[in-house]
């Protein structure tokens, strides 16, 4: 197990080489020169060198990509053109609401769509099962942010039961923390949850059909005994594997719903960063939430071994 570990974690670092490489090349992807595009069409030549200077414009591709991979492993991800703070320090200050965010998100995800999941598979046919395919298909069918907008409508705006928009720190207190939070975790875990469920639902189908199945039922042993111990432990690696890659959907939907709710998050300064062309703020964004995925996919390839003995690397 420990020898796995460290060879899955060697095998990421050429992978956020990779990923460096792709992150860095955004700046000369983008078309025309990115900085007369930065200074603007009233920008003197002085304004525009100062910026192709300060982006490092002015040396050779492969110098600047040594120099700022050397400045990244150092923890030092540049600085913002327009604030002119550094982007580390941008971004650990968006760091919070964003991980509240994120947590809570999956934990309801996670609370609703395995249970919902387990009890369809179990009820096959029955009106449980019924109620999956409707919550799947509305879940799966409706854009995050619309799904947004009539949460905090009816919750927010009509009922007045929750606060509409902005995020309390934990220090704070519980409560305050969370009725900020719920409204944007419950938009975001709608789809998150939708796919949790029918993927539990497809894998506890085929474990309840295997042999070992039957034989624990004719034997007498109690069906919540049979669901919880025998069949979703048998059943949680593929599981396991779509949470692993629904936390990239649900980065992704981050973006937009933390503008809905207005939470100062990594997203909303992700997307400030994109209208300002404050390129390096997307690309520190971008590379900590590329690194963060792909620590995501190490602990699920490491959670396979602990779920299921039968798997050996």
């Amino acid at each position: 197990m420990v020898g796995y570990t460290v060879r899955r974690l060697l095998i990421a670092v050429p992978v956020m080489g990779i990923i460096a490489l792709i992150v860095f090349s955004l700046l000369y992807l983008t078309p025309g020169d990115p900085a007369m595009v930065l200074a603007g069409d009233q920008a003197t030549p002085e304004q525009i060198a100062k910026i192709r200077t300060s982006l490092g414009l002015d040396q050779a591709p492969h110098v600047r990509f040594v120099t700022w991979l050397w400045q990244m492993v150092n923890g030092d991800l540049g600085t913002s053109i327009f604030s002119g703070e550094p982007v580390t320090h941008m971004i650990g200050q968006r760091l919070q609401p964003t991980f509240s965010l994120l947590m809570l998100s999956v934990l309801l995800s996670v609370s609703v769509g395995v249970p919902f999941g387990v009890a369809a598979a179990a009820q096959r046919g029955g009106w449980t099962d019924r109620a999956l395919t409707f919550f799947t298909t509305f879940g799966l069918s409706l854009p995050s942010f619309i799904a947004g907008y009539a949460i905090a409508f009816v919750f927010a705006t009509t009922l007045k039961w929750l606060p509409v928009q902005g995020f309390v720190p934990l220090s704070d207190g519980v409560q305050p923390w969370l009725r900020n939070l719920i409204l944007p975790a419950v938009t975001l875990s709608l789809v998150y949850s939708a796919i949790i469920a029918r993927v539990t639902r497809a894998s506890m189908l085929e474990v309840l059909s295997e042999d070992y199945i039957r034989t624990a039922r004719a034997k007498g042993v109690a069906p919540w005994r049979i669901l919880f111990r025998h069949a979703l432990k048998n059943a949680a690696v593929p599981v396991i594997t779509i949470i692993g890659i629904g936390i990239a959907t649900l980065i992704g939907s981050a973006v937009i719903t933390e503008n809905v709710f207005a939470i100062p998050g990594v997203g909303r300064l992700t997307v400030d960063a994109i209208l300002h062309r404050d390129y390096p703020i997307i690309q520190g964004v971008v590379l900590m939430l590329s690194a963060a995925y792909v620590l995501v996919n190490v602990a699920v390839d490491l959670c396979y071994t602990l779920l299921d003995p039968r798997i050996r690397y």
